[in-house]
Parts: C-alpha cells; sequence; structure tokens
C-alpha cells in the first residue's frame, strides 16, 4: 500500500496555507494522506465474484409445461412456464411481474403469483378479458409446448418483510397480493387478508386462502355482501402497510381514505387504467392515414385511438411500460408520466397516460 500511495503523490503539491506561510496546509494535507491511504486500500484490493450480483436477465425464453382452470366461472387459468434450457430462472420476490412478448406482437404485464423457492418455473394467473385487448384471449389460448419470450422479473410493488399487514385484494388482482400473503404467513408477521371479488364461481385461488386462519380473512363477494365501503375495507388497518391490488375504484377508496386510519404506509398495484383526471377535449391526426380523432374529456388518447386503430402497440395502460410510446410531429403533449426524460418528452409522448391541453396535436401513427 506504501508505494500505491507514494505513487499517487508523485508531481502533486499541496498548496499553502491560508496565513501565508511557505508551508503545506496543515487541514488539507491531512485529508488528502487520508483519501490516499483509503484509495490504496480499494486499489490493492482483490475482486472475488462470490460478491458479485447475478447478471440481470433481460430477456428469457419460456415454455408453457401446465395449464390449469382456477375458478367454477372458467375464466382464470394458472399458467406455469419452465427455461426453454435446463437453467435456473432469475429470483423474484413478492409483488414482482413479467413481461410477456405475446405470439401476436402484443405485450403484457402479469404477475407472479407461484413460489419464489422455486427456480425453475415462473407461474402467472391471467383472467380472460373477453371485451379487452386481446392479450388475455391470447394467453387462454396458448397450447402446451408453446413459447414465449419474457422479460424482467420486475418490481413495481414491494412487499415489506415485517411489521403488521393488511392485504386488499380485489378480483384478478390476489395475483400479486398472494405471495405476499404467503411470505407474511412464514414469517410470522401480524397479517390481515380481505378478498373481493364479484361472485365466489369467480374467485381463484379460494380454497387456498380459506384454509388459512379465518380469523385472518375477510372473503366478500358483491352478489351477497355488496361493493364494499374503504372504511370495511380498512377496517384491520390498525398499524403497519396496507397493500391494495385491483379494479380502480377499489385503489382509489383505499387511497382516499387511507389517511383516517392509522397505519402508516400505503402501496398499490393498478390491474387496469386510471380514471383520467382534469382531462380536458383535444384531437389527435394520425398522420398515416390523415384521420382526426376526438379524444373525450374522459379517455385516453390511446383508447381514443383504438377505436379508429385497433392494432396500435400498448401495455400497461399506466405509463409506465413505454409500449404506446409515440413520435409527436406537431402540437406540445401534456405528460402524465415520469418515464420518459426532459429531452424525450420534447417530441414523444406515452398515449395511454398523456393528453394535450386542448387543440390538435399530429402523432408519427
Amino acid at each position: 500500500m506504501t508505494k500505491t500511495v507514494e505513487g499517487y503523490r508523485v508531481g502533486r503539491s499541496v498548496p499553502p496555507d491560508l496565513y501565508g506561510r511557505g508551508v503545506p496546509d496543515q487541514t488539507v494535507s491531512i485529508v488528502t494522506d487520508a483519501l490516499d491511504k483509503w484509495f490504496a486500500l480499494l486499489d490493492n484490493g482483490e475482486y472475488s465474484s462470490d460478491f458479485a450480483s447475478p447478471p440481470l436477465a433481460r430477456e428469457l425464453a419460456l415454455t408453457l409445461e401446465r395449464r390449469e382452470v382456477l375458478c367454477r366461472d372458467q375464466m382464470v387459468v394458472r399458467l406455469t412456464f419452465v427455461a426453454a434450457e435446463a437453467v435456473d430462472l432469475p429470483s423474484w420476490s413478492p409483488g414482482m411481474h413479467m413481461d410477456f412478448q405475446l405470439p401476436s406482437g402484443r405485450k403484457r404485464q402479469y404477475s407472479l403469483c407461484g413460489d419464489p423457492a422455486d427456480r425453475r418455473s415462473y407461474t402467472v394467473a391471467v383472467r380472460h378479458v373477453p371485451d379487452g385487448g386481446g392479450g388475455s384471449a391470447e394467453m387462454h389460448s396458448l397450447e402446451l409446448g408453446a413459447g414465449l419470450t419474457v422479460r424482467g422479473p420486475r418490481n413495481g410493488f414491494p412487499f415489506v418483510r415485517g411489521g403488521a399487514a393488511v392485504f386488499i385484494a380485489g378480483g384478478i388482482g390476489i395475483t400479486a397480493i398472494l405471495p405476499m400473503v404467503r411470505s407474511a404467513r412464514l414469517l410470522g408477521m401480524d397479517w390481515h387478508l380481505v378478498y373481493c371479488g364479484r361472485t365466489r364461481d369467480s374467485l381463484p385461488f379460494l380454497e387456498e386462502i380459506e384454509s388459512w386462519n379465518s380469523d385472518r380473512v375477510v372473503v366478500r363477494t358483491n352478489d351477497v355482501d355488496g361493493i364494499p365501503t374503504a372504511a370495511q375495507l380498512l377496517a384491520a388497518a390498525v398499524g403497519g402497510a396496507v397493500y391494495c391490488c385491483g379494479p380502480p375504484p377499489m385503489i382509489d377508496a383505499v387511497r382516499l381514505a387511507f389517511d383516517d386510519v392509522p397505519a402508516t404506509h400505503l402501496y398499490f398495484e393498478r390491474f387496469s387504467p386510471p380514471a383520467v383526471r382534469d382531462g380536458v377535449e383535444f384531437e389527435v391526426q394520425l398522420v398515416d392515414s390523415g384521420t382526426i380523432v376526438t379524444v373525450p374529456a374522459d379517455k385516453s388518447a390511446l383508447q381514443a385511438i383504438r377505436e379508429v386503430k385497433p392494432n396500435v402497440a400498448y401495455s400497461c395502460q399506466q405509463g409506465f411500460c413505454g409500449t404506446c410510446r409515440t413520435r409527436v410531429l406537431v402540437g406540445t403533449p401534456d405528460h402524465r408520466e415520469n418515464r420518459l426524460t426532459p429531452e424525450e418528452q420534447h417530441d414523444e409522448m406515452l398515449i395511454c397516460v398523456s393528453r394535450a391541453d386542448g387543440g390538435r396535436i399530429v402523432l408519427d401513427l
């Protein structure tokens, strides 16, 4: 280390002190000497791959191995994928999801709902939405042995391992919540689950959930109990964190009422696009055809454009995945996302959430 420190000092001088004396400044000398020795320690350290982070998997080739119907209305299937090659898959934790590239070119996100300890497979559960964008129908129609390319895992819905937790799931939102509750049970956390849906026949994983501690689980269905109020959803939130995943009205109700309960943290994830707030009507012109589309104040540009151009690419509908990123040729967007850089926002927008403040914009579509 001594030779390394001496090497740093070759050709370098410490400035004189502030009192005009012809000696190096004492404070600068001490600080410089300390930094020299610190950097020498770093330079002389030996690299060990044992402490290196694993490489981030950008794309994976998966094959559909199992397909199971999960609920009585037949609308939810559990799909288990394995690596095309017999290798361990990247690890994941509760709340993470995968980006699926479907054979049609569509991109969709699905929460992982299997066992994080299983490094040989990824499991998702998908509800078929007949009037959706076609992604769920395509997932349901996959045949065993079908190959897909996926990206991830990624996490936009973190789970904190400790403390008290109230989990609120609506319908297929249970897929993101389920691994969290399983983990909370294993950790011995103070947890409660509120699981809501239209009918019992529509609720996946119900048999497993009702096998848990009955005093910690509340199952509500709209046909029997009515649509739950925020107070009913948050009744057990006497401290700790609240995790919520489900339809936008449920999430909005929980968010508005959260300040009235003694819980300290709120985490949520949407499975469908949020409602448009403070929107104004504007026009979008599609440059390829010249078609002019009117975007109502309560609709997204993506929704309006899909009525005349149904094959336009999209995925999350919430402004984070970037699939619907589109060049703006004329006009100034009202950006309602945080994904694009300020430079990118000059001539691009995410049409699933961003808008225009009236007038017309021309898009490269």
